[in-house]
């Protein structure tokens, strides 16, 4: 229920709080930062203000584009956890986060850690890749480079925008925070 997301403190607590199994959900403030002493009546109006119709209806554009902004991010996740399916954005996410490392030294632990965490055989959240892609990937993390998830991401963005990407537009929690955020103009 929306009053369980309230306490939530972390931002990936608070995204982990939209993972209700439900193609529904109505409150999205949990995707906002943290403000004490919030009511959710204010958390709603903060939500609609920060994220306009226009920005939303964007989403609907592009794959990139619904990417690009975080609370398109948190409302695909939220649609992807319905279906079981996050582990997919969330390697895609960590891929991302791992082409901005900049030591040398945390590149090879960073990408050991994504290979057992995703792509390895029975990773705990192994991604829906084709062999060859998986052992390319094996072989690249032996010496890892910021581009050595780079075929293994490409395949899961492919997968995700062509699969997931379209029914997520025609999902209850897309079409709900559409309807939201156009309460404010009425």
């Amino acid at each position: 229920s929306p009053s369980l997301v309230l306490p939530c403190l972390g931002m990936r607590t608070r995204l982990g709080c939209l993972s209700h199994k439900s193609d529904s959900y109505n409150d999205f403030t949990a995707i906002l930062p943290d403000k004490p002493n919030r009511k959710p009546k204010e958390l709603e109006t903060a939500t609609a203000l920060r994220l306009s119709t226009e920005e939303a209806t964007r989403w609907a554009d592009s794959f990139d584009r619904l990417l690009s902004h975080k609370y398109g991010v948190a409302a695909f996740r939220a649609f992807l956890k319905t279906e079981f399916s996050e582990e997919n954005l969330e390697f895609w996410l960590a891929c991302e986060e791992f082409k901005k490392t900049r030591s040398t030294t945390k590149l090879a632990s960073k990408a050991h850690r994504i290979f057992e965490e995703f792509i390895d055989v029975q990773a705990p959240r192994e991604v829906n890749i084709d062999f060859q892609t998986r052992e390319v990937t094996r072989n690249n993390v032996q010496e890892p480079s910021l581009s050595c998830f780079d075929q293994a991401q490409g395949k899961v963005h492919s997968l995700m925008e062509k699969d997931s990407y379209p029914r997520f537009l025609r999902s209850k929690i897309y079409t709900d925070l559409l309807t939201q955020t156009q309460r404010r103009l009425s």
